[in-house]
């Protein structure tokens, strides 16, 4: 006999309404009120068939630093990114953003979430820069939440004992390469796996949580 089909659970009623978007940023230092934003990535989230959370689309841009941002040259070291690089395709900061938060507002919306949530590596850097950046440009419509953010590096610190994402992706058996590392992209995908694998080992957690929850209403 066929098992009945068991829909997804939704992911605003996993996340008490909100929606986890994985944001990596690019930076020319670690000021976010002085530095440049170079480049950001930020990766959806869904569940499968089955209930487990698992990477959709990723959505990038390139940026222009604003005028007046300062660029570490140690920063650059670290990332590989050339500001002066004609072939980057970099867009003005306020371009980049309105490109990135359009799918994510269209997936808020879809998800019947109220706004929402940035999941990150050290997450607040990311949040701190991103809000920087909204801020400079004046937008209003801001998806993220201003303050909280999921942290992988206090979830992986917890599960994995580990806090620095290269270890915390090998502990979790993940894959993990220093050679394409400290591109947006690349460190926003393996970020978003770690953080799914993460989830989904929890959800047993979650649910038994959950379901102790309802027999304590009901009764």
């Amino acid at each position: 006999m066929l098992e009945a089909f068991k829909p997804a659970p939704r992911i605003g009623q996993r996340f008490r309404g909100f929606l986890p978007v994985v944001v990596d940023v690019e930076t020319g230092g670690f000021n976010n009120q002085t530095d440049a934003l170079l480049e950001i990535a930020a990766v959806m989230l869904k569940f499968d068939r089955d209930g487990n959370l698992v990477r959709d689309e990723t959505h990038h841009a390139h940026v222009e630093p604003f005028k007046g941002a300062n660029i570490e040259k140690a920063s650059l070291e670290v990332n590989g990114i050339d500001p002066t690089n004609p072939l980057r395709g970099a867009i003005l900061e306020r371009d980049a953003l309105a490109k990135v938060f359009k799918p994510i507002r269209q997936a808020v919306s879809e998800h019947n979430c109220t706004r929402a949530i940035l999941v990150g590596h050290n997450a607040h850097f990311d949040l701190g820069f991103l809000n920087a950046a909204v801020g400079r440009c004046d937008i209003k419509r801001n998806p993220f939440h201003p303050f909280s953010a999921f942290d992988t590096a206090t979830l992986g610190g917890a599960v994995l004992g580990q806090t620095v994402l290269a270890r915390a992706l090998e502990a979790a058996g993940l894959p993990y390469s220093n050679k394409e590392a400290h591109s947006a992209i690349y460190d926003a995908e393996r970020t978003a796996d770690l953080f799914c694998l993460l989830i989904n080992r929890l959800r047993g957690v979650h649910e038994s949580f959950v379901g102790s929850a309802v027999a304590e209403t009901a009764s």
